[in-house]
């Protein structure tokens, strides 16, 4: 097990995601927006901002991975479970936990384009803006995080430490 130093508090989450959930209700005004949640690190997240948007809120899930058990993104993206329900005409908010080299979301953001939302915005909990190898439009980010692995609050290595309530980071 790694040991973890706490980087952002269990409180300046909370807030930052209150923060986000009105922004995100201001913006969605008489709208109903529709969440998607890519699993299983933004689960935490997405539960959480759901519960602070105002507007009416619709949810599903995709499974996309492009880790596996590394550190390090292997750069191919494999979609283990796709959407429940047609985005069609829908407001889609796709929520991750981290935007890091932006190759997931880089490939995924056409396909769903192409399934006919009415639009379609990148919502994520953390952004690592020196890892970014490919430009990706994000319109809600929490924090931006230095280059170092992030644990916690849904982030995993080799699935554990989930369930800590803030964003730490995990040292050898």
């Amino acid at each position: 097990m790694a040991e973890i130093r706490e980087l952002i508090s269990e409180e300046k989450v909370n807030e930052r995601i209150a923060e986000m959930g009105a922004k995100i209700s201001q913006d969605y005004a008489g709208k109903e927006v529709h969440l998607i949640a890519i699993l299983k690190g933004s689960v935490f997240f997405a539960c959480e901002l759901a519960k602070r948007i105002t507007v009416p809120v619709t949810i599903d899930f995709m499974s996309v991975s492009s880790y596996g058990d590394s550190r390090e993104s292997s750069g191919i993206v494999k979609i283990a479970k796709d959407l429940d329900e047609p985005i069609q005409g829908k407001e889609v908010l796709v929520v991750e936990d981290i935007i890091d080299s932006g190759k997931t979301l880089n490939h995924l953001k056409p396909m769903l384009m192409s399934r006919g939302p009415a639009s379609l915005s990148l919502c994520t909990l953390l952004n690592k803006p020196e890892r970014r190898e490919v430009n990706v439009d994000v319109k809600y980010i929490g924090f931006d995080v230095p280059d170092e692995f992030v644990v916690g609050y849904g982030l995993d290595y080799a699935q554990n430490y989930r369930n800590l309530p803030f964003i730490g980071v995990a040292e050898e």
